[in-house]
């Protein structure tokens, strides 16, 4: 069985620098995730820092039972360093309507399961109004034996998570910008 490092992304896509690439070191070990967006790259930006609301991914799991917001929230495309994301990740660098780069919270249960987890939301413009959104998650494992088990799971949960956000983040964006 082969782990799932990449999904929905090319080799090149891969070979992209990323900005979460200048907080993390060349032994992390990474994941890719990618989609096509039908949305202009500001749309898609505004739609990313709704992870200070919620996760967007399955809210049933992450979002304790709660939906993730529908609409955009005035003010949460306002972002600062050091702003919680996802209630375990912080905004550590972005650039409007770049990037999002965020990192796990030190001292939290995520950090002591999964590691250091930088993770780089990047929008890539095609064409008017078509975006690849990409994303780059740079994993630092904890030492055995909780390291090896992360090792094996973590990619799985995190295709899973990270795919179903991508896509709610597409029909959002999509929604935002056609009306559908």
């Amino acid at each position: 069985m082969t782990i799932p490092f990449h999904w929905g992304v090319t080799s090149e896509e891969c070979s992209l620098a990323f900005p979460c690439d200048r907080f993390s070191q060349p032994s992390y070990i990474a994941y890719f995730r990618g989609i096509t967006v039908m949305a202009d790259p500001e749309t898609i930006f505004r739609w990313l820092c709704q992870l200070k609301a919620a996760p967007y991914s399955y809210d049933w799991l992450d979002n304790w039972g709660r939906q993730s917001p529908q609409r955009l929230i005035p003010g949460l495309d306002d972002l600062a360093a050091g702003q919680s994301m996802m209630f375990f990740f912080e905004v550590i660098d972005f650039e409007r309507p770049r990037h999002v780069t965020v990192r796990q919270k030190p001292k939290t249960i995520g950090a002591r399961v999964f590691g250091d987890v930088v993770v780089s939301y990047l929008i890539v413009p095609q064409a008017q109004n078509v975006c690849r959104l990409l994303a780059k998650a740079a994993i630092r494992h904890p030492a055995a034996p909780m390291g090896w088990l992360t090792r094996i799971l973590l990619p799985w949960g995190d295709l899973i998570m990270m795919r179903r956000q991508l896509l709610n983040f597409k029909q959002l964006s999509e929604k935002s910008v056609h009306g559908a």
